[in-house]
């Protein structure tokens, strides 16, 4: 490995590592809220607050720190943002009282979002001339952010039982520092220079909105985190509430998602994508994804975990692993290179409104006819997804890989 190959790869390590605190930290405080509550004081609509204060700033600030970045350079968003979270991360560790540990993590939310939205746009620059590479990068946050959930609950678990609630946030303090010193050596200045759009006006450039496949596959992207979090709110309740496992066996229960994720996002889509085409994988996935939510709606209430849930999930860990990374992949791709924050901004922000609108949708459906009525209603709204991702499906050998290629080289050569 070159000097400049294990550089990217500490980069990279760097960007993934500030992604999987970011998304440890919606999730991990969950499990403590009840400890949180009696240490504090606080009430009932208070304690809301621990989990709404970091998601209303992280929402909020996606758009404007990607266009940021652009503007003043995506290293300097990055570090800034991993900085402020790290060091909100240690208020809420100290927190004396409700008061700051609300404001805390509303400050982590900030930090969080600042660093977040630039993480897409700075991997596609840091893999710019590396096509294999950039789509094992993504593949790897994919797997990050679909593991992240289920590895916070677990986590926050053991870390309540074994020590205290305050672990849950000063265990970001040695990983922040750490990786805030990697990021600072490795993440090249040159690689994360401010774009020539700085002019234009707008959270979100016009030019994006007329990047065609940008926006299709920011469709896509849309309808997969609907059904994403969808499936992982319903399944909870599912293996809770009809199984009766308690919050650390219901963690673990993710694992075959989890691994599933894993083989197909690290091993398979790129490989099958240099071959078919990542338009084609990005559909099977899809078709994969939709097929494993068919199956667990109709899990029976007198089901087993191996027989009746297990299967779905593997089908639908494997369809996402697969869809995911291509998705990404077609987006940055089809994105100018001098809009790359606000690209990436923007990408983040579909995931975040998806989720948003997906729960709120199937907890509305689940509520009034069933938790099956609920996956179905997600599975709907994944299959129209499906049928929009074959619209990027290109007419040259491989069925969608010259397409593809065509599509990519000229944003390629812009960097």
């Amino acid at each position: 490995m070159t000097d400049s190959s294990r550089s990217r790869t500490w980069a990279l390590a760097a960007l993934t590592a500030t992604q999987l605190m970011v998304i440890l930290d919606g999730t991990i405080v969950n499990v403590a809220l009840p400890t949180i509550r009696a240490d504090l004081g606080f009430s009932g609509t208070g304690l809301a607050w621990v989990v709404n204060a970091f998601f209303v700033a992280f929402a909020l600030l996606l758009l404007p720190a990607g266009r940021l970045s652009d503007l003043v350079g995506a290293r300097r968003v990055f570090l800034a943002g991993l900085a402020v979270f790290t060091a909100a991360s240690a208020l809420c560790g100290i927190a004396p009282g409700p008061e700051l540990l609300v404001g805390a993590r509303f400050l982590q939310g900030v930090g969080g979002a600042l660093a977040s939205a630039v993480v897409l746009g700075m991997i596609a620059r840091l893999f710019d001339d590396d096509e294999r590479r950039r789509t094992q990068a993504f593949g790897l946050l994919a797997f990050v952010g679909a593991a992240g959930a289920s590895i916070g609950v677990v986590a926050g678990g053991l870390l309540v039982d074994l020590a205290s609630w305050r672990l849950v946030f000063l265990v970001n303090l040695p990983i922040g520092l750490l990786t805030f010193l990697v990021a600072l050596r490795h993440l090249d200045p040159a690689r994360s220079t401010r774009g020539s759009g700085a002019g234009t006006s707008g959270l979100v450039p016009a030019a994006l909105f007329r990047a065609r496949r940008f926006l299709v596959a920011n469709g896509v992207l849309l309808t997969m985190t609907m059904a994403g979090f969808s499936f992982q709110f319903l399944s909870a309740l599912y293996l809770q509430d009809v199984l009766g496992l308690d919050p650390m066996e219901t963690g673990l229960s993710y694992l075959p998602v989890t691994l599933a994720i894993a083989v197909s996002s690290l091993v398979l889509s790129g490989r099958l994508a240099e071959r078919y085409g990542a338009a084609r994988v990005l559909v099977a996935g899809l078709v994969l994804f939709v097929g494993g939510l068919l199956l667990l709606a109709r899990t029976p209430v007198e089901g087993s975990f191996w027989t009746d849930v297990a299967p779905a999930f593997a089908i639908m860990g494997t369809g996402f692993g697969l869809a995911m990374p291509q998705v990404t992949t077609l987006a940055m791709a089809d994105a100018p290179t001098e809009h790359s924050g606000a690209a990436s901004g923007f990408v983040t922000t579909t995931q975040q409104v998806g989720g948003v609108v997906g729960l709120a949708v199937v907890s509305v459906v689940a509520d009034g006819a069933g938790l099956g009525a609920g996956l179905l209603v997600a599975a709907a709204v994944l299959a129209a997804g499906a049928t929009l991702a074959t619209t990027l499906l290109g007419t040259g050998p491989g069925g969608g890989l010259v397409a593809d290629e065509q599509t990519a080289a000229p944003t390629l050569e812009r960097c």
